[in-house]
């Protein structure tokens, strides 16, 4: 079995790292065309399998597997999905010209990882808002895309 992980190093350090998510690509059947089956983890997304099946073994490079795997298991084939999107969450200005962003237009992962990231930390109460417990301030959502936060 393979397992491939991807750390995050802060500042390029090896001190501090963490695990952001882990590929397992184990063979089920072995031969000059191979079966693999795969398995992706990654918080907040939890698990997403797939498998390969018939790979010409020792065709390529292993990151070749490597990459066809992560497709097979995202999409169901070997190509890669789509290139997302820019995050374009529209910033709000509060009547107390408070500049702020609703979470609940922030689409997942992004809402997920940012509310972590902000779990202890000050929001504001937007009360003219329909949700007014649903806000967090301009500059915290615009730190978290910079990577700051």
């Amino acid at each position: 079995m393979l397992k491939v992980t991807v750390e995050i190093l802060p500042d390029g350090c090896e001190r501090g790292s963490r695990v952001l998510a882990t590929a397992k690509i184990g063979r089920l059947r072995s031969g000059s065309l191979a079966d693999y089956r795969v398995e992706l983890s990654e918080e907040p997304h939890g698990r997403i399998c797939g498998s390969l099946e018939r790979y010409p073994r020792y065709a390529s490079t292993l990151w070749d597997l490597v990459a066809r795997s992560v497709a097979v298991a995202l999409t169901g084939k070997e190509e890669l999905p789509p290139r997302p999107q820019e995050l374009d969450i529209p910033v709000r200005t509060s009547s107390g010209n408070t500049p702020y962003v609703r979470l609940r237009e922030i689409p997942e992962p992004a809402r997920s990882l940012f509310q972590k990231r902000m779990a202890h930390s000050t929001r504001p109460v937007i009360e003219e808002d329909p949700q007014p417990m649903d806000c967090a301030y301009a500059w915290d959502w615009t730190d978290f895309l910079a990577g700051r936060r």
